[in-house]
């Protein structure tokens, strides 16, 4: 795309316009400035619950003496906030991509209700982890490695990375919309009672009318589809339909002072059980890596960036913005920063570029001001997107060659895990530990490289760790 008559008598417009286009590469993307403010509007509305629930996750498990719980839970949302703000800012302004990060929903859990809770770790020991795993990313990275694990991925995990992950978005989305609810006694999970739950019952006409739009090709219909139903949840409210917050969320004011929080993990060090210490990191580690991996392959076959082998070129770039962003939110004060699967709804809504990722980055960072926006958005709207975006990406699932039993079964068990367990990782790892034990029935074994048989091996010893036990004896 080059540069306009348009844009050469725009003044300070056109210059900024030009500035742009030059800085985030617009020419090779074919993208321009309106689609991606779009679609990073879109991707911020879509992950901003996280802002809302990261400190709610992490405030049972963290309490600073002389402060109330309640003014622990605003830093966390502060913290939140400055960590996703400063990750996205890296990955828009270094890696170039409209990815967003944030602390990760699941990691999270992990950090207060396993390590905290569940293990007796002191908070500031599980932050000193997840800085240790950062720094850890980030020489990784430096010299490679992550690069050169994610390009060993069987091309059958690669390939349904992007389904799993839709599957995995639209029980998320569902789930919030209060269409799927948990069913402990039969099925696990069922159809909730839609038609007399006013969530449900406005989630469901404000998805049809999403994918309505979308169907009509409409520009920024995620964005639309959002805010229509999340204004006609206001609406309700104030005409008497439904009771004061059932539809709507309520705004609190965040306390800026952060500094309980920031370099806690220094004292983190002290007294720490060696072993105990490094299966907390290498736990971390695990989920945190193949998530990102997971997340960056199936957002990047949705942009259509991955190449013929289904590599993202330059992956190192969002890698180390990844890596990088992990280890600011551990100084910070908050869980592992990985990259958002919701990064999917901007790619939807035309995003290719990193400005995109910097609208993201400067929408979280109003969001302080504004006590924060993110609070205005109920989950039920904004979880919309991913039902719409999971949709649009089960048609990755052509890629796969099916008629190959070798690559049916991992792509069929990545694709299936990941929903399943509620993590994208264990797809994974499911994928990638089934296909060489395929390869080697069919007599093909000597197409599994050396560093597919080193994945394998390590995600079972990694289900071992963390599902045998072995963590709870070490602690």
């Amino acid at each position: 795309m080059g540069i306009t008559d348009t844009d050469t008598k725009g003044g300070y417009t056109g210059r900024a316009r030009r500035s742009l286009r030059e800085f985030f590469d617009f020419e090779e993307y074919d993208a321009d400035v309106k689609t991606e403010v779009v679609a990073g509007i879109t991707t911020f509305l879509t992950m901003s619950y996280i802002v809302v629930v990261n400190p709610a996750i992490l405030g049972q498990a963290i309490s600073i003496p002389g402060y109330s719980q309640a003014a622990v839970v605003s830093m966390l949302t502060v913290v939140t906030i400055v960590a996703a703000a400063v990750a996205t800012l890296i990955m828009a302004l270094y890696a170039n991509r409209p990815f967003a990060q944030a602390p990760g929903l699941g990691l999270n859990a992990f950090f207060a209700f396993t390590v905290v809770l569940t293990l007796g770790v002191s908070w500031q020991t599980a932050l000193a982890a997840v800085v240790v795993e950062g720094v850890l990313f980030a020489a990784l990275t430096a010299v490679g490695a992550r690069k050169f694990i994610i390009q060993a991925f069987p091309e059958p995990v690669k390939f349904a990375v992007g389904s799993g992950i839709g599957a995995f978005l639209a029980l998320i989305g569902l789930q919030a919309m209060g269409v799927v609810v948990a069913d402990p006694e039969g099925t696990y999970i069922t159809l909730g009672n839609v038609a007399s739950n006013p969530v449900a019952v406005l989630s469901i006409v404000g998805l049809f009318l999403t994918l309505a739009l979308y169907a009509r090709g409409v520009r920024g219909s995620i964005l639309v589809g959002i805010l229509a139903t999340a204004g006609a949840g206001y609406a309700a409210e104030v005409a008497g339909l439904v009771a004061p917050g059932v539809l709507t969320t309520q705004f609190t004011a965040p306390v800026y002072d952060i500094t309980p929080l920031a370099g806690a993990f220094l004292s983190g060090f002290g007294n720490v059980e060696p072993f105990g210490f490094a299966l907390i990191v290498f736990t971390f580690f695990f989920v945190d890596f193949f998530d990102t991996a997971g997340t960056l392959t199936g957002v990047g076959q949705a942009a259509g960036f991955l190449d013929e082998d289904g590599d993202l070129p330059e992956i190192e770039k969002p890698l180390m913005a990844d890596a990088v962003g992990t280890t600011v939110g551990g100084i910070l004060g908050t869980s592992t920063v990985t990259t958002y699967i919701e990064s999917a709804t901007g790619v939807e809504e035309g995003g290719r570029t990193g400005l995109t990722a910097l609208v993201v980055a400067i929408l979280f960072l109003l969001s302080l001001a504004f006590v924060p926006i993110a609070a205005a958005i109920p989950a039920y709207a904004s979880h919309i997107a991913l039902v719409v975006i999971a949709v649009v990406m089960l048609q990755n699932i052509t890629a796969v060659d099916w008629d190959d039993i070798t690559h049916t079964v991992p792509a069929g068990l990545t694709i299936l895990i990941m929903p399943f367990t509620f993590n994208i990782g264990y797809g994974i790892a499911a994928g990638i530990i089934s296909y060489p034990v395929v390869k080697v029935a069919v007599g093909e074994w000597r197409e599994v490289s050396v560093p597919q048989w080193f994945l394998a091996g390590a995600f079972v010893v990694y289900f071992v760790v963390q599902t045998g036990g072995v963590m709870q004896a070490a602690v």
